[in-house]
């Protein structure tokens, strides 16, 4: 059994986020960059299904500028077997990366793409349901516990309402909330060890897929510094002060 992992490398989420002074956009120089939280617990997942017995291989994918590569050594590092990089400068929209990886994914043939629902950069968790229809595969978001036996995925996922379970067919894409586990730190061995694993770097445009942008940023601005509070003697005083915001 084959997984594919796409991951996307983002600003670290230690990292204070700042705005470029003409508001075009964030301003990424100088910048720690790391791989997606979300991206990081689906490798950790494919990895310990192969540690089960459950999968063979895990293939590890990420589309973005060159230096994505230091973001596949570290999931080759927390044990994929190898990596593909598709090239590009552009700042590519959810469904030009759905139409990416269903080119991968129709030159690998895995038994499930497993990937985090959504990266901390744009927010936009659409990839994995877009690359679902775009497959025309079964799909389960938001999974917080993945059992796999006879060609099939048990996923329980994480609702408003609580929990639901899904039972979905192979091949079928899966995206990972944060419960699902704790991904591992990479120990220095396997650091060493992912230096000589193969990275296949292409140019997105080679892929065969047309890539289009549909929309335009106009503006990127921090949000509204909060305002400090007010301390309020009893619970008659903040009751009188929520009746005159309106908020009872």
């Amino acid at each position: 059994m084959k997984i594919l992992v796409p991951v996307k490398r983002v600003i670290d989420y230690n990292v204070k986020v700042r705005v470029k002074a003409d508001q075009t956009g964030v301003d990424l120089a100088n910048v720690k960059m790391s791989m997606n939280p979300f991206c990081e617990i689906a490798v950790e997942e494919a990895v310990r299904l192969v540690e089960k017995g459950v999968a063979t291989e895990v293939v590890v994918v990420s589309i973005g500028v060159t230096q994505a590569q230091e973001t596949i050594r570290t999931a080759l590092a927390m044990g994929a077997d190898r990596g593909i990089l598709l090239t590009s400068d552009q700042d590519l929209e959810p469904l030009n990366i759905a139409k990416l990886l269903k080119a991968v994914i129709a030159e690998e043939k895995p038994d499930m793409v497993l990937m985090g629902k959504q990266a901390i950069d744009g927010d936009n968790n659409a990839t994995g349901q877009m690359l679902a229809a775009l497959l025309d595969w079964p799909q389960a978001t938001f999974a917080s516990e993945i059992n796999i036996d006879g060609g099939k995925a048990k996923v329980t996922r994480e609702v408003d309402g609580g929990l639901q379970t899904l039972e979905v067919a192979l091949p079928a894409i899966v995206t990972v909330d944060l419960r699902l586990n704790e991904p591992r730190f990479a120990s220095l061995p396997n650091i060493m060890k992912a230096k000589k694993k193969p990275i296949d770097i292409k140019d997105a445009a080679s892929m065969g897929v047309e890539v289009k942008n549909h929309l335009n940023v106009t503006k990127v601005t921090e949000p509204p510094k909060r305002e400090a509070g007010i301390k309020v003697e009893s619970a008659a005083e903040l009751a009188a002060k929520l009746k005159e915001a309106g908020v009872i």
